[in-house]
């Protein structure tokens, strides 16, 4: 069973004093906690953050004047779990005026269109080493070579991910510059435009050197082009999160032999994610649902 005999004899034991009750998950939390702030001493220190605005050192020293001894870190502790951390989330009344982040929602296909780059090594001939391990005489082989300047380089993954139905189109090409950006994007427009999504209002990138590129520029005239803030991928997090999908379900989750048989395969890869994957975001249909055209030649799924 994979599994330790105490291991196997307390869940027994558990299932034979309380049934199948006894076999839900129980909390970690100890069942006394003598060392434990006690819950008015909490409300205390809430109560003078919202009234005086005091920090955290400033309410363990008013806290010491009324015989409550308590560090500043545990004051500070008690700050971060009420939401009260930061002055500016607390309201000149004392309410809280903290936000949600607001939510980057497209409304309706091509609305918001993400592109980003995904760098990834080039499989050597007869595969790397995830295929045949650190210390096979395959990998040491890879490495003498790279020793001997004969690097195997890297393969430049472009996407581009409608924010509406998820749709997604990739290339695997051997750089990052605009006018290889520039070629993918008009490829891009044209498997976008099969499938009933005839322009793109607004394209969202990180700051690459290419996505600010002169040509690339040019090639967007008429479509919105936003740029997201600096060092904040999460602003286009539609295709970063199609990235991590990328690589756990297409990029490593089998050995390749060679490159080229990852570039085949990701053709088929393209397909099986728009057409037979299930996400999320579609309402757990494949992203090619929500559109209202598709296309005819559906090729098997990729396993």
């Amino acid at each position: 069973m994979g599994i330790s005999r105490a291991c196997a004899s307390k869940w027994v034991n558990r299932y034979r004093q309380s049934g199948e009750h006894g076999l839900l998950d129980r909390s970690s939390v100890p069942h006394h906690q003598p060392t434990a702030t006690p819950d008015q001493v909490v409300a205390r220190i809430e109560t003078l953050r919202r009234e005086k605005k005091w920090s955290a050192r400033r309410i363990a020293l008013e806290l010491a004047a009324e015989g409550i001894k308590i560090s500043v870190r545990t004051v500070s502790r008690h700050l971060v779990r009420l939401g009260l951390n930061r002055r500016k989330f607390i309201d000149p009344t004392g309410a809280d005026n903290r936000k949600p982040p607001a939510m980057i929602v497209a409304r309706y296909p091509g609305h918001m269109v993400h592109v980003d780059i995904k760098k990834v090594g080039r499989i050597p001939d007869g595969g790397g080493w995830r295929m045949h391990g650190k210390g096979s005489d395959h990998a040491k082989k890879v490495d003498r070579g790279k020793k001997r300047g004969t690097r195997t380089g890297y393969v430049y993954l472009h996407s581009v991910v409608d924010g509406f139905s998820r749709l997604a189109y990739t290339e695997a090409l051997t750089d990052e510059k605009g006018v290889t950006a520039v070629g993918f994007i008009n490829r891009a427009k044209a498997f976008f435009a099969a499938h009933g999504i005839a322009r793109f209002t607004r394209v969202v990138t990180d700051n690459g050197p290419c996505y600010r590129s002169a040509v690339f520029v040019r090639t967007l005239a008429g479509t919105r082009h936003q740029f997201i803030r600096r060092y904040t991928p999460r602003h286009n997090g539609k295709v970063e999160r199609y990235n991590r999908i990328l690589a756990e379900e297409f990029l490593y989750a089998r050995g390749w032999t060679s490159e080229s048989q990852r570039s085949e395969a990701l053709a088929v890869w393209n397909v099986h994610y728009n057409y037979h994957r299930p996400h999320t975001a579609a309402g757990n249909r494949p992203p090619a649902t929500r559109l209202h055209a598709g296309v005819t030649n559906v090729m098997a799924s990729y396993s």
